[in-house]
């Protein structure tokens, strides 16, 4: 059957009996006994490789047999792209994040705010615990959502507000009930009928809709803004419009590699450039400058004063403002000031040797600032190295890669708590987000010093062992781009459900005080929150599963809004319909953060392996309940699922998870909070990089080549390979790549005269340096971060760089290949089933 991908392996597999497994996360976990000699080998390769498994020596399988993600790619762009993707049908599945496709908003939210694990619910928990696949929804409120289609429309209904069920508050939507002549409505989500409020009624037709129905986008779409009254402010007052604050660190490192210039330069151009409402003539938001080492600095640029002043608070144990008039302004009417603040910047620490730093204080005095002003905001910090200087929040080296591969090693990720802890509440309460730029040479604790940025909604850049000439580059476009981005301020959010399902789990950016409100400082457009849901009762497949996800905020210009988004899925008693509505991309988003929290509190090879069983489980659910019977030595994977295993494999290898001594602690930890944060599209090209052949393209050609499978064995010696996963690009160089080409691109005459060391892409007239040029800024234009260009020539040391990313192969740091996985995962899969 066309839902079936076969696979036929020649091999006898090994037996064990099977334990039922409770999870996903939970204690009794003992899981799949696995056989033999590979017990507990996995991840990290088999002793020995697949040779070792029981039975006649294998026919060696060819790789083109097993599932292709570039295929399913390609299938799905050449099926669904260019097209409109209408929202009109109940638990339709989107195209994938990859496919280029527009929206039409009719009556469920657009797949770019949410997407799911599987469009078609089980209806009962029993039938949810039998096939393991996860329930979830992965929530982008604030998706960019592309020029050719419809902004989100406002709807104000004045003095009254948003009208709401009075019983389980979700807000009007497509899915409530008219009855009763257009007088009452039942509630879409708890089934509790409301009195239509007088200003509000209107006539039913014939259909027993409102005749108004289309003229109400709150009635008729799955995206919409309400203007929220004053109920919904704090102190019942409306808010001030928010604030930015540079906070830079002028210790020694920063000095001396002319980061504090670069950044004070490139301020002056870019605080034209801050966020405006749609319209306006200038930015209602105001900006403030604060300088630190072992002290603070702050600056009043007042825009009476021909100078700005300086005023010191050196003690950093009781932190706070030492003025308020003048610290935050304008920069329109304080643009002179300003900028002679940032030409003395650099020129006043130049002789500095204080190489100490604080960082909870910097915090703190921001909060403060905000406070004071009665304002949200969001805190740009750009910071050097631990900070070991006397204060609060003061940290030590607590590296220690002895822990790796020991139950002790999720210490090494546990952020310290304390004030860290209590500055994250104080932030949330304020509205302040802290985005944090890292300048790191050593060790810096990323686990403590990122703990705030990630629950108050910010950013986490890193350039280790900065260079303005290697990565300022990179440095000034995510800085550009991070101030610049759409963005909502001191947000909450809450994801209401219809009746035998909710909402149990939360994971992104956010903070929790409670089981139900997701709060978020800020909120912006790269930001997703992955919410998992669980059954209470039966779901009825007649009404399907509803969600309404509702998120406050202030807008930029000081505005209190309800922005709803509004999506109905199906729910079957068939699991053959959840797996045949499954969506891997979405699936594997929830897998990584589920996994990346479960790893605080258990061993990473724990982690590891419920991983892998859960893989097993889905997979041998759907074989046993849903596949046409065949030979058991086939491996059948549901069609929705069948490169399901290549990105499992690939997130078992991710630098958080492999646990490899060889990897800086910061980085996984680094990359850990990356991830928590990422929306289904971010996760998809970091777990399966796109690899684009450029030796054979057509200059004249608009488009980006078609990628390869992400495999050594794909790569040509005469070849020229890019390769980009969202946070990395390289431009592979074979051995025998013809010199022509070189010359086109590096305007030197073979591959022998490029050094090995800083090389970096000429901008040259011809045309296939500018096809190159042009692929890189539309693949950048895609990313929500900056890519630095590494060129990396074959057989040279730099190369393992960019071989760790080819995740067909076996890793380097350990985990297995691509086909030694799938050749595992249906071992267990027998076992299982068996």
């Amino acid at each position: 059957s066309s839902l079936q991908c076969h696979m036929i392996f020649q091999k006898s597999f090994l037996y064990a009996d099977t334990v039922p497994i409770s999870g996903p996360y939970g204690a009794q976990m003992a899981g799949p006994q696995m056989a033999g000699p590979q017990s507990g080998a996995f991840p990290g390769g088999f002793p020995g490789g697949p040779a070792q498994m029981a039975g006649p020596p294998q026919k060696k399988l060819d790789p083109d047999s097993i599932p292709s993600t570039t295929h399913v790619i390609e299938d799905d762009q050449a099926k669904r792209g260019g097209q409109v993707y209408v929202t009109n049908i109940r638990g339709q599945v989107p195209p994938l994040v990859t496919t280029d496709f527009t929206v039409q908003d009719q009556g469920n939210a657009s797949p770019r705010f949410m997407r799911c694990t599987t469009y078609s619910f089980p209806s009962t928990a029993d039938l949810a615990k039998q096939c393991k696949v996860p329930l979830a929804a992965i929530i982008k409120p604030f998706a960019t959502v592309p020029k050719n289609e419809t902004p989100l429309y406002i709807v104000n209904h004045g003095e009254t507000g948003p009208i709401r069920c009075n019983r389980c508050k979700a807000y009007m939507c497509p899915y409530m009930q008219f009855m009763d002549g257009g007088r009452r409505y039942q509630c879409g989500f708890c089934s509790c009928v409301n009195e239509v409020p007088v200003q509000y009624f209107q006539h039913l037709d014939h259909m027993g809709r409102r005749m108004d129905l289309y003229e109400r986008p709150e009635l008729s779409l799955g995206s919409y803004e309400f203007i929220a009254t004053l109920d919904y402010c704090k102190n019942n007052k409306p808010p001030n419009p928010p604030a930015y604050i540079f906070m830079i660190d002028v210790s020694y490192n920063n000095i001396k590699s002319g980061l504090v210039k670069l950044i004070c330069e490139e301020l002056k151009t870019l605080l034209d450039r801050l966020p405006q409402e749609e319209g306006a003539e200038t930015s209602p938001i105001k900006v403030g400058f604060v300088t630190y080492n072992k002290i603070l600095h702050f600056y009043n640029v007042k825009s009476a004063l021909a100078q700005p002043q300086m005023m010191v608070v050196s003690d950093v144990a009781e932190m706070f403002v030492p003025l308020l008039d003048g610290f935050l302004v304008n920069f329109q009417e304080s643009r002179a000031v300003v900028n002679n603040l940032l030409d003395q910047i650099p020129d006043m620490f130049a002789d500095t040797n204080e190489s100490e730093t604080v960082f909870a204080p910097v915090i703190q005095a921001g909060v403060e600032a905000l406070k004071a002003a009665e304002c949200s905001g969001k805190l740009f910090i750009f910071h050097s190295s631990i900070p070991t200087a006397e204060a609060p929040g003061k940290l030590k080296n607590r590296d220690d890669r002895k822990l790796v591969g020991t139950e002790k090693e999720k210490t090494l990720f546990q952020p310290l708590r304390g004030v860290y802890e209590q500055l994250t509440k104080d932030c949330v309460a304020q509205g302040c987000c802290v985005d944090l730029f890292l300048f790191p040479n050593q060790y810096v604790d990323i686990a403590t010093v990122g703990d705030v940025p990630s629950h108050t909604g910010g950013s986490i850049y890193k350039y280790s062992n900065f260079q303005v000439e290697v990565n300022g580059q990179q440095f000034v476009s995510d800085l550009r781009r991070d101030v610049e981005k759409s963005i909502g301020f001191d947000a909450i959010m809450r994801v209401r459900t219809g009746t035998g399902f909710r909402a149990t789990d939360f994971f992104g950016a956010v903070y929790m005080n409670n089981t139900t409100d997701v709060e978020m400082a800020a909120v912006d457009c790269d930001k997703a929150v992955t919410v998992e849901f669980k059954h209470d009762d039966t779901l009825s497949e007649e009404s399907g599963a509803v969600m309404q996800c509702a998120l406050l905020y202030t807008t930029i210009g000081g505005q209190r809004r309800l922005r709803i988004h509004n999506l109905s899925l199906n729910c079957s008693s068939q699991l053959s319909e959840l797996y045949k509505s499954c969506e891997t991309d979405a699936l594997i988003n929830f897998f990584a953060k589920s996994a990346y929290r479960a790893m605080l509190n258990q061993p990473l090879k724990t982690v590891r392996e419920i991983l892998v069983n859960q893989t097993a489980h889905m997979l041998a659910c759907y074989r046993k309940h849903c596949a046409s019977p065949s030979a058991a030595s086939q491996l059948i994977l549901p069609d929705a699922m069948k490169v399901f295993p290549v990105y499992m494999n690939s997130l078992l290898k991710t630098p958080t998870l492999v646990g490899s001594t060889e990897l800086s602690t910061d980085d996984r930890a680094f990359h850990r909070l990356l991830v928590n944060a990422m929306g289904v599209e971010e996760t998809q090209v970091l777990l399966y990089p796109r690899l684009i052949p450029l030796h054979t393209m057509d200059v004249s050609s608009d488009a980006i080549p078609a990628p390869v499978r992400c495999s050594e064995e794909r790569l040509s010696e005469s070849g020229i390979f890019l390769l980009e996963n969202g946070l990395s690009m390289f431009l592979w160089l074979g051995q025998a790549c013809p010199p022509d080409l070189i010359q086109n691109l590096f305007n030197v005459p073979s591959l022998g005269h490029l050094s090995s060391e800083g090389m970096s892409l000429p901008v040259l007239d011809n045309a296939h340096s500018r096809k190159i040029h042009s692929i890189i800024s539309s693949i950048s234009q895609q990313r929500a971060t900056s890519m630095k260009l590494l060129i990396v020539k074959q057989k040279d040391r730099s190369e393992m760089l960019f071989r760790q990313h080819l995740v067909e192969d076996k890793g380097l740091h350990g985990g297995a290949s691509y086909m030694d996985f799938l050749c595992y995962v249906h071992r267990e899969i027998r076992q299982l089933l068996t």
